[in-house]
């Protein structure tokens, strides 16, 4: 690589780099807090349930009275205002892939464990838990949007059974939750669980009331560390776009009505999304802060029930819930545009071919270390034939320099003259001045949709290379004992030997700046090391290797080239 094309290279970073850094969004990466395994019943809490709609109060069942909605025929109804003070009982329900625990109150979310997924990489680490948040903000707890609303956080769900563990022979089990309110309204939320799958269907009937329209809540804790090149946070898929809900930005609340495949949280690596599977559109969202607690509030809101509502009562809202990783062929598999969950920003149409192209190579071979080498492989074969007329190229200026410091010398005085001369010397010796960076340039997005790739995909989460090597996600880092490196804590190996590589190369190209440039030139590689420091190994490994074969390039063109 020559200088001038170093130096694009570092412009190129850097315009990149500071787009990011202001309009990119906020993203968490630390392991998921444990929700707090206390409950306490809502009358002791201190805390209220989930605020109000349409300026009036939510009335709530289990910690409040509860007055009759509109739509009940049996409006001399007599309500029990005494709410149950016994603590809520936890329910769990364990597959092949994740383990599940139910709160009967609300009959919600409390914790929710990947098995397949350890926090970190330790031998005795956790599984990753998707709920960040406790009670009274559960997931999916029900709310009846009449006049006023009547919130069921605070209800006590019975279940149909004290648990469930889906073996092998099982494809499928359901739990229902049910909730007998004093005003003769009887909800019943239905869940069910698929072998293999993070997909759960969630069906909620009313009986008793009529028609009324039900929404349905997700909660989620902003993390403490932030990357500003990602997005992490609430985010739906609209009207055929993807929406994310910068919070910063949004003010208290953000609000949507119209067509919705599914709206959810989303980071890096993990999606907790609803998605409804019934027409009952026009669907209303609404995203807001409850910056009391430290958390973000999602609504989805039915504003019809389903179609053919069975005589038992009214199903009111028919969802899917998906709690589990961004894998992309799994969410593709599940379709409702799941899959956009995943987005790579300008990079997609190059990062996600990447990441097929990854997965083809890691099925044979298992190490997505080796498949980014034979990726950079494929990458410099097929760029080749321009780098090596680029190369020849900057060989053949080097060898002009003599004649253009003549031309300088003879026209410095008329630019005019100058570029003529200069244009006409190009065209005899059938050399373009701009050829040596053409090449990099191409690459820039190749590079910048594998960094995404790295960043933002669960396929290569935790996934090890080789020697000290055992995240490709994470920096670079060889830990020797007695030895810390001030904000670095080991050495970054591979991003020294990056830098000697850019060194080495940047020795073997033709250069055909003055000798004062040059020596600034030099300073590049030292630059590279430092920016590369804090970057994906996975990354570096791209870099190191596509330098090592540049360097094998322009050996051969000094060696058998005229």
């Amino acid at each position: 690589m020559d200088s001038r094309t170093l130096l694009a290279l570092v412009l190129s970073l850097a315009v990149l780099l500071v787009f990011q850094y202001f309009l990119g969004g906020n993203v968490s990466r630390p392991p998921r807090e444990k929700t707090a395994d206390k409950d306490v019943p809502a009358a002791d809490s201190g805390k209220q349930a989930p605020g109000h709609e349409y300026g009036k109060p939510v009335r709530t069942y289990g910690g409040a009275d509860v007055s009759v909605p509109s739509g009940i025929s049996r409006p001399d109804i007599q309500i029990d205002t005494k709410a149950p003070l016994r603590k809520a009982r936890d329910f769990t329900v364990e597959t092949d892939l994740y383990r599940l625990v139910f709160s009967e109150k609300g009959g919600t979310v409390k914790n929710y464990f990947l098995k397949e997924y350890p926090a970190t990489l330790s031998g005795d680490a956790a599984p990753v838990n998707l709920i960040n948040v406790s009670p009274p903000y559960l997931p999916l707890g029900l709310r009846l949007e009449s006049q006023p609303p009547i919130d069921l956080s605070s209800c006590f769900f019975e279940p149909d059974k004290e648990g469930l563990k889906l073996t092998k022979a099982d494809e499928e089990a359901r739990m229902k939750f049910t909730c007998d309110m004093p005003n003769g309204i009887k909800v019943t939320k239905t869940y069910t669980f698929h072998q293999g799958s993070y997909w759960i269907d969630l069906s909620i009937r009313l009986s008793g009331a009529g028609t009324i329209p039900g929404s349905v809540f997700l909660y989620n804790k902003p993390g403490k560390k932030k990357n500003r090149f990602t997005f992490a946070g609430p985010a739906y898929y609209g009207n055929n776009s993807l929406q994310e809900v910068k919070l910063k930005k949004m003010g208290e609340k953000h609000t949507y009505t119209g067509q919705v495949d599914w709206i959810g949280y989303g980071d890096n690596y993990f999606l907790t999304a609803l998605i409804p599977v019934a027409s009952q559109g026009p669907w209303n969202i609404s995203i807001e802060k409850k910056e009391a607690d430290g958390l973000t509030e999602s609504r989805l809101t039915a504003l019809k029930p389903a179609p053919g509502s069975a005589a038992q009562g009214v199903e009111i809202l028919n969802l899917g819930v998906y709690f589990g990783p961004k894998e992309i062929d799994r969410l593709n598999a599940l379709g409702h545009n799941l899959s956009k969950a995943i987005n790579f920003g300008w990079f997609d149409p190059i990062a996600k071919p990447l990441l097929y192209i990854l997965k083809f190579f890691f099925r044979f071979i298992h190490n997505y270390g080796i498949a980014i080498i034979i990726v950079t492989i494929l990458i410099k074969v097929a760029f080749w034939p321009l780098a090596q007329k680029s190369a020849k190229s900057m060989k053949t200026m080097q060898k002009l320099q003599p004649k253009l410091a003549k031309l300088k010398e003879s026209y410095g005085n008329d630019k005019e003259k100058l570029n003529k001369e200069l244009m006409q010397l190009y065209k005899t010796y059938k050399v373009n001045p701009m050829s040596g960076c053409l090449p990099m340039l191409l690459q820039i997005p190749v590079f910048f949709a594998l960094y995404k790739v790295l960043l933002q995909s669960i396929e290569l989460r935790h996934a090890p290379f080789m020697l000290w090597i055992n995240d490709l996600s994470a920096p670079d880092r060889l830990m020797i004992p007695g030895v810390n490196i001030p904000y670095l804590g080991g050495i970054p190996v591979l991003t020294l030997l990056m830098g000697v590589s850019m060194y080495l190369q940047q020795k073997l190209s033709p250069s055909s700046l003055d000798p004062t440039q040059a020596r600034m030139m030099q300073f590049l590689p030292v630059i590279f090391t430092f920016m590369f420091i804090n970057f994906p190994s996975g990354l570096v490994l791209y870099w190191l290797v596509n330098n090592v074969l540049s360097i094998a390039q322009q050996h051969y063109v000094n060696k058998f080239t005229n």
